[in-house]
């Protein structure tokens, strides 16, 4: 076929994703198909092939034209949708003209056949005849997740006319339609895609067959004359444009149907064997069904237990190529918490494949990458400490779920061991708390540490490793005892204004010892000022509850009752729908002021899963109703289709930025981690107690009220005071020598380090008789090597 004209305005506009308030999200869920898509405003939006973090297009709508008129589906319409029955990703949409012209029915899915999109597609005329209107569909694709230096064409195969694109590898994708094309082109976006043309009335222009490299647009027009306004429409993909058009071609000669009843022998077959938890759920705006859909749906096949964030990008349409991963990416604590909810849903084989995953993705030194493509390789180079611990506490929760055999054991015991032994030498403090902004002492962070060390232990004791057992408990016990210093402010403005002893704070900071304490400012990330700070006991988060939530401190404990009192004090907000929170006060990942999109600074909105997780909180808290209440504001908090959005607007209305007070906002929708946290919370209440708090914690700190009075020192974390009665233990990374002194020198003594057997070496000095003023000199070498002139002192505290 002749090229034609090559088409102007080349290379196009910037590219940009697409909104990030999905409907609808879905995959076949079958090994004959690697696609994975996503639907918003009554259309098809990103399409991923052939790995769920591998966007290929931006988006797939139609465009309505007759004399003197255009109109665009994805912003002329008002779209309703739903899944063909309750968990089962096949979507329903009837998208109506908001002027009354036209109607458009769609039911969309992936071909469980073949590596395929299909949409299945009925225009109706409510304003004159059919024959009045054309019908136009117009794709833009974002090969590998980046829509410059694509190529569009026309052409045909097999005696089929097809629209096709491909990026720069060799990923390509092939349109197919049911009904004749009676017209095809390409174009730039933003000079001569098929909106331009149409908008400005000059058609489709069929001269322009071939647009390369370059943001590009494909349109083709459908003949509806001889089909009562029925098209199947389908875009298939592939490894080359060949593997594309026998995809969408395939996909075509088959039929919905087919793919329709096997999509639903699959999903209904998985959904059947989850608990039946549909009860609890208190507004059909999103429901049990829904929220496990949506874990299912965010999995990938070809890397067993690998699930990403969302399929989306938050304020995407903001974001250039140069925000590759949006959250299309596997946070390891976003993991966790997805594997909990498949847990709390009745699937522990979907769970222990996400252990399966994280086992081969951690890294040699032990810790989890911040964030990762699906295939491992890190994305961001944070290191949050949350998330090298959380593994070890799905491992423990799997155990108890009766999901790990020996055989099991023996395999992630490497896993397990190299996991506490980073948290061991890099704990308490994190480099980055779990919003992967500051360091310091998190309550979050340390209560997932803790418990996890305590998860280990027992860990050792079936390796028959008792040393290390013993350590990794002492540890933990020596850290809860600290928590208070590190995290809990008292007498500050706030305190005595609700007429509490004090709370506990967002974050400590990174080394109190030498540092102000929690007067020292913590510094407020995504904000104007370049110079935004907040003092520590200033600071407050919902994630200070995580201290219940992780079985370190009892519900009814006056300084959780006093820290939920401070928290709603500054950031709690009652919507008509319920109470929801922010993350912490003065935050700024959302929007700002005027609506306008999240850009590096903004200000933060409410998040409805801190509404999830102060649920289970009151329900740990013995309020079960209350827990309930809260229920039904995390499921009306949902978007059309039942999403769980990241964060909800919180200030009146500005519909021209599709801004809604107590909605959805620009943010991530789904996410994930917000639907693993609500079926869990619908466990939690069918069963009448928190279901993934660890026994271990609750055990030793709430009921037995361990205490330690070991206080470790380490080189990077050099203390510089013990209270009279605290044993001194100094933390070495290698054999070493200790020689410590009570007198300036007068006498000393010396000893070696002890190895537990997790790469930290320890010497307890026999402080705890020492008289308040003592101070304790000592100095450290390898074994073998001279001692050092040069001394280090802590101080018995008065």
């Amino acid at each position: 076929m002749s090229h034609g004209e090559v088409p102007p305005g080349a290379p196009g506009l910037l590219p940009r994703w697409t909104s990030a308030a999905k409907s609808g999200i879905g995959t076949a869920a079958s090994p004959a198909s690697r696609v994975w898509f996503a639907l918003s405003h009554g259309i098809l939006n990103e399409v991923y092939y052939p790995r769920i973090d591998r966007a290929c297009t931006r988006d797939c709508g139609l465009l309505v034209t007759a004399p003197d008129y255009f109109s665009e589906e994805k912003r002329d319409t008002v779209s309703d949708i739903r899944m063909d029955q309750d968990g089962v990703p096949v979507f329903k949409l009837v998208n109506t003209a908001s002027d009354g012209r036209y109607r458009i029915s769609k039911t969309i899915l992936a071909d469980p056949f073949h590596e395929s999109v299909l949409q299945d597609i009925h225009f109706e005329a409510l304003h004159g005849e059919l024959a009045d209107y054309k019908l136009h569909v117009l794709l833009a694709p974002h090969i590998f997740n980046q829509g410059t230096h694509n190529n569009a064409w026309v052409d045909d195969y097999k005696g089929y006319g097809l629209l096709f694109a491909s990026g720069t590898n060799n990923v390509s994708l092939a349109l197919a339609a049911s009904v004749r094309w009676s017209a095809r082109s390409t174009g730039f976006v933003g000079t001569s895609d098929g909106w331009q043309t149409l908008h400005r009335g000059q058609g489709v222009v069929t001269d322009w067959q071939r647009a390369s490299d370059g943001n590009v647009a494909l349109t083709g027009t459908l003949d509806l004359s001889d089909s009562d306004g029925h098209a199947l429409v389908t875009l298939g993909l592939g490894l080359g444009p060949e593997e594309a058009a026998l995809n969408a071609i395939a996909s075509l000669q088959q039929g919905i149907e087919p793919a329709r009843s096997r999509s639903h022998e699959i999903w209904q077959g998985w959904q059947g064997g989850l608990e039946a938890l549909d009860s609890q759920s208190l507004s059909e705006t999103t429901g049990y069904r829904t929220s496990t859909a949506m874990l299912a749906a965010h999995r990938t096949g070809a890397f067993t237990g690998g699930a990403i964030a969302s399929l989306s990008t938050p304020w995407g349409f903001n974001m250039g190529d140069n925000n590759l991963g949006g959250y299309h990416l596997v946070w390891p604590r976003d993991l966790v918490e997805t594997a909990g909810g498949f847990l709390a849903a009745g699937s522990p084989a979907d769970a222990r494949g996400i252990l399966d995953y994280l086992a081969a993705i951690q890294e040699e030194d032990g810790h989890w990458s911040q964030n990762n493509w699906i295939d491992g390789h890190p994305y961001w180079d944070g290191i949050q400490m949350d998330e090298t611990a959380f593994p070890i506490l799905l491992y423990d929760m799997l155990k108890r779920a009766g999901s790990i055999t020996e055989a099991d054991r023996a395999r992630f015991q490497p896993t397990l061991e190299k996991a506490a032994s980073f948290v061991l030498r890099n704990g308490p403090v994190t480099d980055e708390d779990r919003w992967e902004e500051d360091t310091g002492y998190s309550p979050f962070t340390l209560a997932v540490e803790i418990a996890a060390l305590l998860a280990a232990a027992d860990a050792m004791d079936a390796a028959r490793k008792p040393a290390a057992a013993t350590f990794l408990r002492e540890t933990a016990d020596g850290w809860h005892s600290e928590i208070d210093d590190w995290t809990f402010a008292t007498g500050t403005d706030l305190a005595g204004k609700l007429g509490i002893e004090g709370y506990y704070v967002r974050i400590g900071p990174g080394d109190i010892e030498d540092s102000a304490g929690l007067s020292e400012n913590v510094p407020i990330k995504n904000r104007s000022a370049q110079d935004a700070v907040l003092s520590a006991k200033m600071l407050l988060s919902p994630d200070a509850l995580a201290l219940v939530r992780f079985g370190l401190r009892e519900a009814n404990d006056p300084r959780m009752i006093a820290t939920a009192k401070a928290i709603d004090s500054l950031l709690k907000r009652d919507l008509p729908n319920g109470p929801y929170w922010y993350r912490y006060n003065n935050d700024g990942y959302g929007e700002h002021e005027d609506g306008s999109a999240f850009d590096g600074t903004g200000v933060g909105r409410l998040w409805p899963l801190l509404t999830g997780e102060r649920a289970h909180y009151e329900l740990a808290a013995g309020h079960p109703e209350e827990a309930r209440r809260l229920l039904r504001a995390l499921e009306l908090s949902a978007g059309p289709g039942g999403m769980l959005p990241e964060q909800i607007w919180d200030s009146p209305d500005q519909p021209e930025d599709e801004l809604f007070f107590g909605k959805p906002s620009g943010s991530a929708m789904p996410l994930v981690w917000a639907h693993g946290e609500h079926i869990k919370l619908l466990r939690s209440l069918r069963d009448g107690k928190v279901f993934d708090t660890p026994p271990q914690t609750v055990e030793r700190y709430c009921r037995q009220k361990v205490t330690s009075n070991k206080r470790f020192w380490r080189l990077n974390h050099q203390r510089k005071t013990i209270a009279p009665g605290e044993v001194l233990r100094v933390e070495l990374l290698d054999f070493s020598s200790v020689r410590w002194s009570f007198d300036k020198w007068a006498g000393h003594s010396e000893d070696h380090t002890t190895d537990p057997g997790l790469a930290l070496h320890y010497v307890d000095l026999p402080t705890a008789n020492l008289p308040a003023g003592s101070e304790i000199r000592f100095r450290v070498t390898q074994i073998g090597e001279p001692w050092p002139d040069a001394d280090f002192a802590v101080t018995v505290r008065g």
